[in-house]
């Protein structure tokens, strides 16, 4: 488990590196949960900023979920995700009207934890 955190610790920061638009950031969250740690806050508040200074940019909020039990649960969970995700957006400046939630249908594909996410991406409109 500490180095499943490590992992995942390692990934937030990674998902701020790097400057400008076009790229995707990723924010992960625990089994079972549409709650912001704070490593995950802090990530989308330093994607908030990036939001910001790229004003004419569209946020792309998507959510994923993972495949197992009850797909409708999974499926909402995903979408609580994406929601978290973008409340924390407005509430550190970026402009509700530009942001777009989507959701990803639950999967297994990219494993357990990488299926527990938030993607986000800046993109022209």
């Amino acid at each position: 488990m500490r180095r499943l955190l490590s992992v995942i610790s390692l990934c937030a920061l990674a998902a701020c590196a790097g400057e400008g638009p076009g790229r995707q950031y990723v924010v992960f969250f625990g089994q079972g949960s549409a709650e912001l740690d704070d490593v995950s806050q802090s990530v989308v508040t330093k994607i908030a900023a990036k939001a910001r200074h790229y004003s004419d940019r569209v946020v792309v909020v998507e959510g994923y979920a993972r495949q197992n039990g009850d797909l409708s649960a999974e499926s909402l969970l995903a979408v609580l995700r994406a929601k978290a995700v973008a409340r924390q957006l407005v509430a550190d400046g970026v402009a509700e009207g530009r942001i777009r939630e989507t959701t990803r249908p639950p999967s297994n594909a990219e494993g357990v934890v990488g299926s527990r996410r938030v993607e986000i991406e800046l993109l022209a409109q």
